[in-house]
């Protein structure tokens, strides 16, 4: 059906004061000098006209939709994307969560921890919401542990608490993540120790690594670890204690003394979750989804936003 321009104008001023400006529609009738059942007729032909479209966001959908969008161009399973907190611990939090609810949904039985902030949170928001009825049965540390006291680092302690609140059983890493040398780190790694926790990496049937960004001051034992290569392949972020480009290259050196699981034996994980704490850069998700290692992903619906408008 034709209307007239005109009439289109007034359908499109009772539809902006009513809809956008929160008039009532007696207000509306009022002003016009009509009758209210006639003011609502104009709305309702408004919206059959197409002078007024209603869309309803509803919760979820634009997550769903994102990370659909994720899948297609990255070539991952599937993952969990989170709307944001009221600060990034609220938010950290939430992606904590988010990873949790991912392990149920894989049905993972076998699963290898990483280490960084976001385990930390993890970890805490663990302790708060225990799940007893999960399906992991196994838990063992990927990386060895820190020198310094700070949680997130601890990869035993953490691991711990982990099979504490998923009613499962813990394996520990009684080994240094950063040795001394090159020369230490080759006998640790022909310890019985070493060997008993290289069996359980072979077993695990989910990896939870974290993704976070390159440290615009590299510490000390990177700098060793790597001398000048971390800066001459653009190292864009880090996942464990491996460092990888924005193309997705995961820079190796043949000084690097760190204990970890190797990368041969986590590419053979069949789920590798890569999760994203509330300061993760999309520079550093980007060069991660690239280097092929994760098939699912936990973060902010608004980083994975970022990433595809780029």
């Amino acid at each position: 059906m034709k209307i007239s321009l005109e009439k289109q104008k007034k359908l499109a001023y009772v539809a902006r004061r009513y809809y956008l400006e929160d008039q009532r529609q007696s207000d509306i009738a009022r002003e016009l000098g009509v009758s209210r059942p006639m003011v609502s007729r104009m709305l309702s032909e408004a919206r059959e006209l197409g002078v007024v479209e209603i869309v309803i966001h509803e919760p979820g959908t634009q997550a769903a939709r994102l990370l659909e969008q994720l899948e297609r161009s990255h070539a991952i399973r599937g993952g969990i994307l989170v709307e944001e907190g009221a600060d990034d611990d609220a938010t950290n939090q939430l992606l904590s969560q988010g990873a949790v609810d991912l392990l149920r949904q894989i049905g993972t039985r076998r699963l290898g921890v990483g280490w960084g902030y976001l385990i930390g949170q993890l970890v805490t928001w663990l302790e708060e919401n225990p799940q007893p009825e999960s399906t992991v049965t196994d838990i063992c540390p990927l990386v060895g542990n820190a020198s310094i006291p700070a949680r997130n680092y601890q990869s035993n302690e953490n691991v711990r608490l982990m099979a504490q609140q998923l009613g499962a059983a813990p394996h520990f890493l009684y080994l240094p993540a950063l040795p001394d040398s090159l020369e230490e780190k080759r006998l640790l790694c022909s310890s019985e120790i070493y060997r008993q926790i290289h069996q359980q990496w072979q077993q695990i049937d989910t990896a939870l690594v974290n993704i976070g960004d390159y440290p615009s001051s590299p510490d000390f034992a990177s700098l060793v670890r790597y001398g000048s290569l971390l800066q001459q392949q653009h190292a864009c972020g880090r996942m464990l204690i491996y460092y990888f480009n924005e193309t997705g290259t995961i820079i190796q050196s043949e000084q690097d003394f760190a204990i970890q699981v190797p990368l041969e034996t986590l590419m053979q994980c069949p789920n590798i979750i890569g999760v994203c704490s509330a300061n993760t850069s999309a520079k550093a998700l980007r060069g991660a989804l690239r280097t092929g290692a994760f098939t699912h992903i936990v973060a902010r619906a608004a980083l994975v936003q970022t990433l595809l408008s780029q």
